[in-house]
C-alpha cells in the first residue's frame, strides 16, 4: 500500500485516493485543482496554511489505511 509522505505532491494525493480532498480542505486546502497545488508537496501546501505537517501526514496515512 502507499504511504504519503511530506515530500508527495497534492496532485498524487489526490490521484492516490479522491476520497482525502475532503481531510485537506478541513486544514484550508481548498484549491486542490488549481494549476499551482497540482505542482506542491504536501510540506509546501502546510507551511502557506500554517499546517503541521506531520500530523496531517498521520491524518492522511491513517485514512487510507482504514
Amino acid at each position: 500500500m502507499a504511504k504519503i509522505t511530506k515530500d508527495t505532491m497534492i496532485s498524487e494525493i489526490m490521484r492516490l485516493d479522491p476520497g482525502l480532498a475532503p481531510i485537506l480542505m478541513s486544514v484550508g486546502m481548498h484549491c486542490l485543482g488549481c494549476p499551482a497545488s497540482q505542482a506542491e508537496t504536501l510540506e509546501q501546501a502546510a507551511m502557506v496554511h500554517s499546517v503541521d505537517v506531520n500530523e496531517l501526514v498521520d491524518r492522511l496515512n491513517a485514512a487510507l489505511e482504514a
